[in-house]
């Protein structure tokens, strides 16, 4: 069958660990070992998640200050092709010889009347005190908001429309090739006028909302949303949290979520699961086999009855939750222009 997989940031770089070159190879390394034998029986789509790389690339472009450095869709490419290069390079070593991988750019088309362009939310970036971005909001039009005690810049986050790769990655589908893409990919609109031209644009997609879209347009039997938890919870962080085994997207989507990882992997498998009558499943990658049987993590389908818990397990101090819900206040300027077709 075919298996789209959506690799989380927290899967390819946990919380907590340095993001070094070797420290990346070795998680990576242990990621495509995981993947193998997946890939072995299915055909396979790898779609990977890259915030904390963009974020790193954002970083150092804003330390360079002699020049303009590159917009946002071309370091998405950037940020896509650091680990797409590992991925490939490691798999290629696992599968075998007529079954190679082979990375895609993607690009992700999205709106430009997309409401998310008057009001950005997704943080980016370093962060600064309040005085240096009242300054880069003047002087770069830039919108921030609070982050802790700091101010960071925040940008759109507009829905996904169509993945403009889609063709390609079917054609090599059907010839065996696993398939290394990128989640949100790098943003563009189209224009309406003349020849429809295509060009960047400085958002950044929903990665897991972009994988939905892509697992949904390919046909997938079975959506897998990895991430550095080993299911969905309710009550996460406190004595009583419950880890979810089954559920039906309706009775998922009564329970409350916080934004940021874990709610749009929710918000994903239950679109796929509505749309498709297919499952969608959420967890750890140590799983990930028994993720498509949905003998472990949270498996999100229409035929499940309301919620099926799993064995509660006991909470303890080092526990990390896998979303990290940061104060949202007043932002300047107001809002982000819409981009111009």
């Amino acid at each position: 069958m075919l298996v789209v997989v959506a690799l989380g940031r927290s899967t390819l770089i946990p919380r907590g660990e340095a993001l070094t070159a070797d420290d990346l190879r070795a998680r990576v390394r242990a990621v495509a070992r995981a993947l193998a034998p997946v890939a072995s029986r299915h055909r396979l789509v790898l779609c990977l998640g890259n915030g904390r790389q963009l974020s790193l690339l954002t970083l150092e472009a804003a330390a360079y200050a002699k020049a303009e450095t590159g917009s946002l869709d071309v370091l998405s490419g950037h940020a896509e092709s650091v680990i797409s290069c590992m991925l490939e390079q490691e798999l290629a070593g696992l599968l075998p010889a007529d079954q190679c991988p082979a990375t895609v750019l993607t690009m992700t088309e999205v709106s430009p009347d997309d409401p998310a362009f008057k009001a950005p939310t997704q943080f980016i970036g370093p962060v600064y005190l309040r005085e240096e971005a009242e300054q880069l909001a003047r002087r770069k039009g830039w919108a921030f908001r609070p982050d802790g005690d700091k101010w960071r810049r925040v940008i759109a986050s507009p829905e996904p429309t169509r993945i403009l790769e889609l063709q390609s990655i079917k054609w090599l589908l059907e010839r065996n090739v696993v398939v290394i893409a990128q989640g949100g990919g790098m943003p563009a609109v189209r224009s309406t006028a003349g020849a429809q031209r295509l060009s960047g644009v400085e958002c950044v997609v929903n990665s897991d909302l972009a994988v939905e879209l892509l697992a949904r347009d390919l046909g997938a039997e079975a959506l897998v949303l990895l991430t550095g938890a080993d299911a969905v919870y309710v009550d996460w962080g406190r004595a009583n949290q419950r880890p979810i085994r089954q559920a039906s997207p309706a009775a998922l989507r009564e329970l409350p979520f916080r934004t940021g990882s874990i709610g749009s992997k929710v918000d994903a498998a239950c679109r796929f699961a509505t749309a498709t009558g297919k499952s969608a499943a959420i967890g750890a990658i140590a799983d990930l086999g028994r993720l498509l049987t949905g003998e472990a993590g949270t498996t999100v389908s229409r035929s499940a009855t309301g919620i099926t818990f799993a064995e509660r397990r006991a909470f303890t101090t080092s526990s990390r939750s896998p979303s990290h819900p940061r104060h949202v206040g007043s932002l300047f300027p107001a809002s982000a222009s819409a981009p111009s077709t």
